[in-house]
């Protein structure tokens, strides 16, 4: 039975018109309005109350062949979000419910229930939904346990560290016993709270010097994983300081995104013989079999205050493009969230 309460009759929402190349500007995008539709058989109508901007979205915003479909020109973007339920035809969802699904740049969305999934907001806030418990968390979970193989006694370096993703790594790094965390950040403030609060063992800013001679210094007796979101020379340096039969995960390289020249490979891929070492890539979407564990191990972590978390809120779905555009600047500190 649909049950569908007073609405309004608009919704706002961003499209892309053109193909970024380099940097995004804001003449590739445009905030419209469209009207608020009503959901069909099997699907219900959410009104976000978060979304999420991640740097992986600019890589939808081109055309080139990728593991995920680009986003269509002259039509509504997509991303995580999380919201309430206004309006259901869907049997085991109800109005009031809140969900969590895929359709975000947009204020309104009607979801296949199937893509929905309920959460509680009892448990934890909204907003935690689309970071430290959601898709984020997820990534660095399954990227530093399953595909970077760590294990107890690890010494580990993350770049990008104080993001959504490299400061969950580095924390359930401590918390399942690393011998030392190591962590890079673009600034003296996200340094800091990466020792001071997250408990990181060392960190730098990369901006201070050459990043391998800061990780020799910062990890004299080398790493045995190295989880990347960065590429680049945090790369190169993860490989010069790479101890036999280590581990690199890579799961982004935001350095590299608005380059419109194929970006230099590292220049010391010989050292992966020495040490006998290995670079695999990794997608979360591959891993969502772990989702049940992940969340059984981190949220009680999260509840005790043993695992912390940031965020950096933006208001208005008006501000969602530069919201995105602070990521790949790096303005974020934590998981980058936009509140409706």
């Amino acid at each position: 039975m649909t049950d569908t309460p007073t609405l309004p009759a608009v919704s706002r929402e961003w499209h892309l018109l053109s193909r970024p190349v380099g940097w995004p500007k804001s003449e590739d995008f445009a905030l419209v309005e469209a009207e608020v539709p009503q959901p069909g058989e099997g699907q219900v109508l959410v009104r976000n109350a978060y979304l999420s901007v991640d740097p992986y979205m600019r890589g939808r915003m081109s055309a080139a062949k990728s593991y995920v479909a680009p986003f269509e020109l002259g039509k509504v973007m997509q991303g995580g979000a999380v919201g309430e339920v206004v309006a259901s035809n869907a049997e085991g969802i109800s109005v009031g419910d809140h969900v969590l699904h895929f359709l975000g740049w947009r204020e309104y969305a009607v979801v296949a229930a199937k893509n929905a999934v309920k959460v509680d907001p009892q448990a934890a806030p909204l907003s935690a939904y689309l970071g430290v418990l959601g898709m984020t968390g997820l990534t660095a979970y399954a990227g530093l346990l399953r595909t970077a193989s760590f294990k107890e006694g690890d010494s580990v370096f993350v770049s990008g560290a104080a993001g959504a993703v490299g400061g969950q790594v580095g924390q359930i790094a401590r918390l399942k016993g690393a011998s030392r965390v190591v962590g890079s950040a673009g600034s003296d403030e996200k340094v800091k709270l990466l020792v001071e609060e997250y408990g990181f063992d060392a960190a730098f800013n990369y901006k201070d010097g050459p990043v391998s001679e800061q990780l020799r210094a910062a990890a004299p007796d080398g790493i045995d994983v190295y989880f990347d979101n960065v590429g680049g020379d945090h790369l190169e340096a993860a490989i010069g300081s790479l101890n036999q039969g280590g581990r690199i995960a890579v799961c982004g390289m935001i350095s590299v995104y608005n380059n419109t020249e194929p970006a230099p490979g590292p220049r010391n891929l010989a050292r992966l013989i020495q040490t006998r070492g290995r670079i695999e890539g990794f997608l979360v979407g591959d891993h969502y079999d772990l989702q049940p564990q992940f969340v059984q191990e981190v949220a009680p972590w999260v509840a005790s205050g043993e695992l912390k978390y940031r965020e950096t809120v933006v208001e208005g779905i008006e501000n969602n493009l530069e919201a995105f555009l602070g990521v790949l600047r790096g303005d974020n500190t934590g998981k980058m969230i936009v509140k409706l």
